[in-house]
């Protein structure tokens, strides 16, 4: 493998986020040229928006060990600003998005900066990787990053599918517990939100989002099962919302209309 790919680093924790920091200095340690093009600002879960009545400003980070772009807006954003007009005369070998606080698996993958970012990327012609840990609460990720960049190692970058996304998630459990890689779909389960109502000091409501996702809706060897049972699990991405069992009946809904 040619260890001076170009990779673009980005993710929607924040550029000051531990998992970023984890993968940055795990593919520089493999040899990779890395350019990270990062919110300034926490953004999880704003999936694939973008700034549009405002303008996008840009904070250069220059550390003693890191360097990177900060933009003050989306992962989305990050992805066209830094592809379209940052990099338009060093463009990237790959984009990997991550390693993101929390798993997005099944429905997540909806709501995900992490997912949209990779997404982002895809749409303009780069090969993209989301790479997520499957705990909210960690600070050393180290060998779990390395273990992504043995996946990115492993990728023909020069023959990946036009606009497909990897999403690869990590176990929390210890990187070399990990029982194996499971190529798996997502599970078609839906989280359970439960949101509760607290008060300030002024007696004012506010509600805090709460949920699961059901053991008992979640399909065998689907990416979230997987995950819960020790595999690190990628899964393929495209991003085509046609439901295309139910072109017939958009069919009948047509010549009803013609009626």
């Amino acid at each position: 493998m040619n260890k001076q790919l170009h990779v673009v680093l980005t993710n929607d924790d924040g550029i000051q986020a531990f998992g970023l920091r984890s993968f940055y200095h795990a593919l520089i340690s493999s040899g990779y040229r890395v350019t990270v093009i990062a919110p300034v600002t926490e953004q999880s879960a704003v999936g694939h928006a973008l700034t549009v009545y405002n303008p996008l400003r840009l904070k250069y980070f220059d550390e003693q060990s890191f360097k990177g772009f900060g933009i003050y807006g989306t992962p989305s954003d990050c992805m066209k600003l830094g592809l379209i007009e940052l990099l338009k005369n060093d463009k990237p070998d790959i984009v990997v998005s991550g390693i993101n606080s929390g798993a997005n698996v099944g429905p997540d993958i909806l709501y995900s900066g992490t997912v949209a970012a990779a997404t982002e990327a895809a749409h303009l012609g780069f090969p993209a990787v989301a790479v997520s840990f499957d705990s909210y609460n960690f600070f050393d990720v180290k060998q779990h990053a390395n273990y992504a960049v043995n996946v990115i190692n492993n990728i023909d970058t020069e023959n990946f599918p036009d606009r497909l996304v990897l999403n690869l998630n990590l176990p929390n459990i210890p990187a070399n517990e990990i029982k194996g890689l499971a190529v798996c779909p997502q599970t078609t389960a839906l989280w359970a939100d439960v949101y509760k109502e607290r008060h300030d000091p002024r007696g004012n409501s506010y509600w805090w989002m709460e949920g699961h996702m059901p053991k008992d809706q979640v399909e065998e060897h689907s990416d979230r099962a997987m995950l819960w049972a020790g595999y690190a699990t990628l899964t393929p991405l495209k991003f085509d919302f046609t439901n295309r069992e139910a072109m017939s009946l958009c069919e009948e809904l047509k010549e009803k209309i013609k009626q």
